[in-house]
């Protein structure tokens, strides 16, 4: 890998680290097409994308039933697995759960409440790697939050990832749609003959998907806009290189377009780190994607000044997930409040939650972190604040109310109240 100095990063060196395209742009009118086909020929269009792109000849695009045979077929220590991560993910997930309340204010009766949203299509990735992982971090949390009706999207193929259609099984989906893609997202969100239309549509994607979703958000509720992987390392002269390069490696096997990097204020230790990701790069089964991303102009290892340097450039940076091996952990992870994810220490590698300790996988890219955090039980719910005013209430409110009414040249607001006071 590149080894850089913070100081020394040019103009266009910087805007590629903190800017990220995901490339989106590039396609939009093409999605838009797309979109646009499937809203007008629904199934038909599927079939078709399904061959020109999948090169897949599409039946029935409906598999549900496929993913209850699929969960008997696997094997048992795969199926031991998949059920250890759902419960894991479910526990964390219910732990999320608000509660409704109401409280007395001075004549106000005050509450929020919460209600699930009524339907939800989480879309599962396929092409270059199955994800099976990504369907439990999307179908577990909604079935937490309560969501009547979870629909699942993911690319068709002369056979779906058993793996993954177990997984649908295990977090309970009520339907499976072999359909992938932007024209997957265009489904979930205006529906066609087969796919019902949804609420909200979440999940990971690669730029297709994502520039879908941007395309039909307003018509349906998305979670957020997510590029390819991203992991940032802050190492201090404590971190092991070999740990520090083995999660750099991992997020590069996901996408060519994954941005990887590590920052440390040692140099030897930017040195080690370098030396330890060509080491362990070499001779993995998808070398030519992961050699691609740490190539990539969006990765490379960088030495800063200073540790305050170092926690200046995580912040600016806003990573996907937050690696942190240092001595002082815990003081670094207060000062670098904008990460998707954070991993302390040096048993904590960012593969234990892209799968198994429970926190979510799907989470913001691009510096989104500044902003947004990851899927949640809160993406799958909505709130209704509840009043109850009592007549003294009101009273002691009224001049407040009427005032402020007026300064906004809103003489039926204050007349409203008024009216509740008349003899």
């Amino acid at each position: 890998m590149n080894v850089r100095s913070v100081a020394d990063l040019g103009p266009d060196e910087r805007s590629a680290l903190f800017e990220r395209d995901a490339g989106v742009e590039a396609v939009r009118d093409d999605v838009r097409d797309i979109v646009e086909r499937v809203r007008q020929e629904g199934d038909v269009a599927l079939r078709e994308f399904s061959e020109e792109f999948d090169g897949v000849t599409v039946g029935n695009l409906d598999v549900s039933d496929a993913a209850e045979r699929s969960y008997e077929q696997i094997d048992g220590e795969t199926r031991r697995a998949i059920e250890t991560a759902a419960e894991n993910i479910r526990d964390f997930h219910e732990a999320q759960l608000p509660e409704d309340w109401r409280d007395e204010f001075d004549g106000r009766t005050l509450g929020r409440r919460f209600a699930p949203i009524e339907s939800a299509g989480i879309y599962a990735p396929g092409g270059t790697a199955a994800y099976p992982s990504s369907v439990l971090m999307g179908v577990v949390p909604a079935r937490v939050a309560g969501v009547e009706h979870v629909a699942v999207a993911t690319p068709p193929a002369e056979k779906i990832n058993p793996v993954t259609l177990a997984a649908i099984h295990v977090a309970d989906a009520d339907a499976v749609y072999q359909v992938g893609g932007a024209q997957a997202i265009a489904a979930l969100a205006y529906g066609t003959e087969t796919v019902t239309a949804v609420d909200k549509v979440v999940g990971p994607g690669n730029r297709w998907v994502t520039a879908a979703k941007a395309e039909v958000r307003g018509d349906v509720a998305i979670d957020f806009l997510a590029g390819p992987s991203e992991i940032l390392v802050v190492a201090d002269e404590t971190a092991d290189p070999e740990l520090a390069a083995a999660d750099l490696v991992a997020q590069a096997e996901h996408d060519e377009a994954a941005s990887v990097v590590a920052v440390t204020d040692d140099e030897s230790q930017a040195d080690a780190i370098a030396a330890a990701v060509e080491e362990q790069a070499t001779g993995r089964e998808r070398e030519d994607v992961i050699r691609a991303a740490l190539d990539g102009d969006v990765s490379g290892v960088l030495v800063a000044r200073s540790m305050s340097e170092a926690v200046l450039f995580a912040e600016e940076y806003a990573p996907e997930h937050l690696s942190i091996l240092a001595e002082d952990d815990e003081e670094l992870l207060d000062r670098i409040p904008s990460a998707g994810s954070a991993f302390l220490g040096p048993y904590s590698p960012v593969a234990a939650g892209d799968y198994a300790s429970g926190p979510n996988h799907v989470l913001p890219t691009g510096g989104g972190a500044r902003v947004v955090g990851g899927l949640s039980v809160d993406t799958f719910l909505r709130s209704t604040t509840v009043q109850r005013i009592s007549e003294d209430g009101l009273a002691d409110l009224s001049d407040t109310i009427t005032t402020l009414a007026e300064a906004e040249g809103l003489e039926a607001h204050a007349e409203s109240v008024r009216k509740r006071f008349e003899e």
